[in-house]
């Protein structure tokens, strides 16, 4: 009897996520649900949502902002609406987002079937569309440290349940890393760069020492010899 090979959706090559077979849907970072952020803090979650849609931005990936009820809830926070400025914010009621046509209609429009969230909170606005559009035959990425829920149980919870229902986890510098992929594509390397530099902490104080010692002319010791 001839074995037969099962393909994993999940492993190899086309597993990885590239510039060209992703979209990315940014959900719910408003004041509101950042008010009642406490599985991670406020400014950690701003740096990283603000790094992974640079990232997107750099490498051309479709990118959309949705809120819940902006008049109630806030406008998108100002460090997003400046990555695209001239984007206006989906504002939805349903708190599910998939269950909102414009955003459907935007992924269709697209046709990427590899789709990349983050939202406010993880366990509710993350959650239910992640799961809605695994039940539909997307591929779904979720980025946790882009994601925060009400408590750390709420927000660890919930990625778990999206794991089991088919949900791939990452960080924003896992997506970053997957779209660069190779050095030789030197295009892209000066803006992730500077995302590097500016959002990722220590990485980047010491990419920006590296390229000031590499900046630096060497200099000659007055013991070398004479000619050296």
């Amino acid at each position: 009897m001839e074995a037969t090979a099962t393909l994993n959706p999940k492993a190899g090559l086309g597993a990885l996520l590239t510039p060209d077979n992703c979209a990315l849907i940014l959900i719910d970072h408003q004041p509101f649900q950042f008010a009642g952020l406490r599985s991670h803090d406020t400014q950690t979650i701003i740096n990283n949502v603000v790094g992974l849609t640079k990232s997107a931005k750099a490498f051309g990936v479709p990118t959309l902002f949705t809120t819940v009820v902006e008049h109630r809830g806030g406008f998108l926070i100002k460090q997003l609406q400046d990555i695209f400025p001239d984007q206006k914010p989906i504002d939805r009621t349903f708190i599910n987002t998939w269950e909102d046509t414009r955003v459907t209609d935007w992924v269709k429009a697209t046709g990427k079937k590899k789709i990349v969230m983050a939202a406010l909170w993880t366990e509710i606005c993350l959650a239910m569309p992640v799961i809605q559009a695994l039940g539909e035959g997307y591929e779904v990425y979720i980025v946790t440290d882009a994601s925060g829920g009400v408590s750390l149980e709420a927000h660890e919870m919930a990625v778990m349940r999206m794991v089991q229902a088919g949900a791939v986890p990452l960080t924003w510098t896992v997506f970053a890393s997957e779209l660069q992929r190779d050095w030789a594509r030197t295009e892209t390397v000066p803006a992730l760069a500077e995302m590097l530099i500016e959002h990722m902490g220590n990485v980047g104080t010491s990419l920006s020492w590296e390229l000031q010692l590499l900046a630096t002319p060497p200099t000659v010791s007055s013991a070398a010899p004479e000619g050296i």
